[in-house]
């Protein structure tokens, strides 16, 4: 500041030119790693409800994988625009199994909080579900009424599906 209290010209511009530069980044960083998503239907009710809006991390993944209990936003194997949000039960290597409505991990019950309802239609997870080296199952929270890795047009869920990871809804 000079003796009158005002910033000098140049440097006004320089302090605009450094706010300008900030919000150029800011804007960048937020369209390579994050990303808006609105949830439509009622799969991962109670958690997610139709219509909200969630962030995805789309920058998580790539310096880690995903874990059980994420909510994940993946790529549809048969339509590359139409997108799922899941929660991932069954991480790569292990054996998945739906016996009595109730999600084995490796033979042993999936304990989960809060508890989730009993599934009353296993599809093809009522035979045991061997996971890839890269391969995860996913299943909605409202597990009857969800399309997840126990139907066989979605099945498991390839790390190259996978888009990021749900973060916070605003």
């Amino acid at each position: 500041m000079n003796d009158a209290g005002t910033v000098p010209a140049g440097r006004r511009k320089a302090l605009l030119a450094a706010i300008a530069l900030l919000a150029a980044a800011a804007a960048l960083i937020w369209l390579l790693f994050f990303e808006r998503a609105r949830v439509y239907g009622h799969s991962m009710e109670p958690a997610l409800k139709d219509g909200e809006t969630v962030v995805v991390d789309k920058l998580t993944y790539c310096f880690g994988k995903p874990e059980r209990f994420d909510v994940i936003v993946f790529r549809s194997p048969l339509e590359e625009e139409r997108y799922y949000m899941k929660r991932v039960v069954g991480l790569p290597g292990e054996t998945v199994q739906i016996v009595d409505g109730r999600v084995l991990i490796d033979g042993v019950c999936l304990e989960e909080v809060p508890e989730r309802e009993r599934i009353t239609d296993a599809r093809r997870a009522a035979k045991p579900v061997r996971l890839g080296a890269s391969e995860y199952f996913v299943l909605g929270d409202n597990r009857n009424d969800s399309s997840d890795s126990r139907d066989s047009d979605i099945g498991n869920v390839t790390e190259e599906q996978i888009v990021g990871k749900v973060i916070l809804r605003p």
